[in-house]
């Protein structure tokens, strides 16, 4: 099964707008999603960019997101666990949170944001890595989908 992930900020395989990258205001943009599957206990994300320099960049690393959540608002605080219980783990800026597309001069990058339903919650505490999150998923996803940005400088 496919979750459909979409955004009013940018369309698959459009441009991110620059509020959303280290060249604006670095907010984390808009996110919706349709198609999260009966039996989901918890919702994962991921975004990242395989075309850095020094290989795949994580951008932003968010788990225990409510089943019945069906989105993210513009500009998530930066915070390690939000009111609702979602928590969030470090980017590879070495910060909590979402930290915004911030490629080299060149061609502009991808940046791929990929949801995630899950059969558990993942039971890691806030500020887990990219890398913890998905030993912790392995054989509980039920349903995954993604949405592709790109920007360049």
């Amino acid at each position: 099964m496919k979750i459909e992930l979409t955004s009013p900020a940018f369309s698959e395989g459009g441009t991110i707008p620059r509020k959303y990258t280290c060249d604006g205001d670095d907010l984390s943009p808009p996110l919706v999603w349709r198609n999260v599957p009966q039996g989901t206990e918890s919702i994962a994300l991921i975004c990242d960019d395989p075309d850095a320099p020094m290989g795949t960049w994580v951008h932003w690393v968010m788990y225990d997101i409510p089943p019945t959540a069906s989105g993210l608002p513009e500009g998530v605080p930066a915070v390690e666990t939000l009111p609702d219980g979602s928590k969030q783990g470090i980017n590879d800026f070495k910060r909590i949170g979402y930290g915004g597309p911030c490629p080299p001069p060149g061609r502009p990058h991808r940046y791929f944001f990929r949801i995630y339903a899950l059969d558990t919650v993942p039971g890691l505490g806030p500020g887990a890595t990219k890398d913890a999150l998905l030993r912790s998923m392995e054989g509980h996803i039920l349903a995954q989908g993604q949405l592709m940005g790109r920007y360049g400088r």
